[in-house]
């Protein structure tokens, strides 16, 4: 699927690790903007791990459903069986405040998960949390300081997706150049709309999910925020 705007790149093999972690700041991180990507590296034969670091308690969308903490932890479990994902740990900092949380605690919580699930590779959003949300930005940077020893590849998207999410629907979306993007990947989108289906308190809502989608197609993108020649290599 081509959109207006979008030109498909040419498609690249993901990294060969057999262990991945990926942190993220909400439920629903894991399946909405991961999920794809994720499940590519289990379909590759990876054991792929989340460290989320809030409930998602402040969410806007579900609240009429409960206690959304409980509801959104229940969800993102129901999605990382769909994904094939092997641990899913959630920290429960105050969702939609991670930036007043010290950073050397997130960094350490990172850094202990990375070694017990001997990762190679972590798998985060890209730098400006691809929405702009600031606790996209905060787990971010708690990896790249919390395991210094390690390869970071963030998800992002092209800045033709961005500027159709905001001029259809006044998203904002931080997106990517061609030449700012290291990888582009061919996702089996399946897997990821049966996750997403499992967080029903925040997608039967969300039109830009959706859209966003729409517009990526079968292909994902990524880039290296720290390459695997700049890592230490040593926890």
């Amino acid at each position: 699927m081509q959109t207006a705007g979008l030109t498909r790149l040419q498609e690249v093999e993901l990294p060969a690790v057999t262990s991945v972690l990926a942190v993220c700041a909400h439920p629903d991180d894991e399946s909405f903007g991961l999920g794809a990507v994720l499940h590519a590296f289990v379909a590759r034969g990876a054991e792929v791990s989340v460290l989320c670091f809030t409930f998602g308690e402040a969410s806007t969308l579900g609240m009429a459903q409960g206690d959304l903490r409980g509801i959104r932890k229940s969800e993102m479990n129901a999605a990382a069986e769909r994904l094939g994902l092997r641990h899913v740990q959630v920290s429960g900092h105050p969702d939609g405040h991670l930036g007043k949380v010290p950073l050397e605690r997130l960094a350490r919580e990172v850094g202990s998960m990375a070694r017990s699930v001997a990762a190679q590779l972590l798998v985060v959003f890209d730098e400006g949390g691809v929405t702009g949300h600031p606790d996209h930005a905060r787990a971010t940077l708690a990896a790249l300081v919390g395991a210094p020893e390690l390869p970071v590849l963030a998800w992002t998207v092209p800045v033709a997706v961005a500027r159709g999410l905001e001029e259809e629907l006044g998203a904002r979306f931080v997106g990517r150049h061609h030449d700012e993007i290291d990888i582009a990947v061919r996702v089996d989108r399946g897997a990821q709309k049966e996750a997403i289906a499992c967080h029903a308190s925040q997608s039967s809502d969300n039109p830009v999910l959706w859209r966003r989608l729409d517009l990526t197609g079968d292909q994902e993108w990524l880039r290296w925020l720290r390459r695997p020649d700049q890592a230490t290599g040593r926890p």
